[in-house]
């Protein structure tokens, strides 16, 4: 059996600097949710399909799973967590909790960074767009009618 190498590897996760000894082969889902115990990301697939390890790294929405944590090093992580400011929710994470688009939770902080990213690009965008831009979330519960009402309503409100 061939032996796995370990490396210290600095990330900079929600704008905080984490060293961590890890083995080169650990995923950052991996190291995110165990070493640096920030659980909103969640496996389901473990193949980069369904959307519920979403994070942002340098802004953009990637599969957790897929990435290794190694990878990640020199970048900008963030997760659900970080979307935040301290108790002050972000406004798309309001505007799910207002339209009642988590159910059991599981696929929304990949849906709410998914669509962070989307909007930072297009502010102003139709519910056709907003669809397009979801596609590679997956959610078992909600029949996506309220998510992509959620994100509607969020950018009707110019917030």
């Amino acid at each position: 059996m061939e032996k796995t190498t370990k490396r210290i590897v600095k990330l900079t996760v929600n704008k905080e600097i984490h060293e961590v000894a890890i083995n080169v082969n650990r995923t950052l889902l991996e190291v995110l949710r165990e070493e640096l115990a920030l659980t909103g990301a969640k496996e389901s697939c473990g193949q980069g399909v369904c959307g519920s390890c979403t994070v942002l790294l340098d802004g953009l929405p990637v599969r957790s799973c897929l990435l290794l944590a190694v990878e990640a090093e020199g970048r900008h992580i963030t997760t659900i967590e970080g979307l935040s400011c301290g108790e002050k929710l972000h406004p798309l994470q309001d505007a799910f909790v207002e339209h009642h688009a988590i159910q059991c939770g599981f696929c929304s902080p990949g849906m709410i960074l998914t669509a962070s990213a989307f909007l930072e690009k297009n502010p102003s965008p139709t519910e056709d767009e907003i669809r397009r831009a979801l596609s590679g979330n997956i959610c078992r519960c909600t029949g996506y009618a309220k998510i992509i009402g959620a994100v509607k309503a969020l950018v009707d409100s110019g917030r």
